[in-house]
């Protein structure tokens, strides 16, 4: 059971590892062409679809796609890490749990 967890752990960690690279050249490819056309937006503009679509977007429609596309990508890693990290953490405990007896 201890090599199986040591396992998952690690194919976890690779997994969390491969996605972290995956999405940076996603997400730096996209931020690239925002950068070169002078889009700018914060953080709140993230998490606020309704900020987005009132001040984002009227000033940029030319790049509402590639805008569409960053953000998807940004809330889809953070989710994918959000629970790669979870499930680590738990199996990582259910681990020390198992090494105890």
């Amino acid at each position: 059971m201890e090599n199986i967890l040591i396992v998952l752990v690690l194919g976890l960690f690779a997994a969390m590892l491969f996605l972290n690279f995956y999405f940076r050249v996603k997400v730096l490819k996209t931020y690239k062409k925002l950068v070169q056309n002078g889009v700018e937006f914060n953080v709140k503009h993230f998490l606020s679809k309704e900020k987005m679509e009132q001040e984002i977007y009227p000033r940029y429609p030319h790049m509402r796609k590639e805008i569409d596309i960053f953000v998807r990508h940004i809330q889809y890693s953070v989710k994918m890490a959000t629970v790669l990290t979870t499930l680590i953490t738990i199996l990582g405990g259910i681990l020390m749990y198992y090494r105890k007896t």
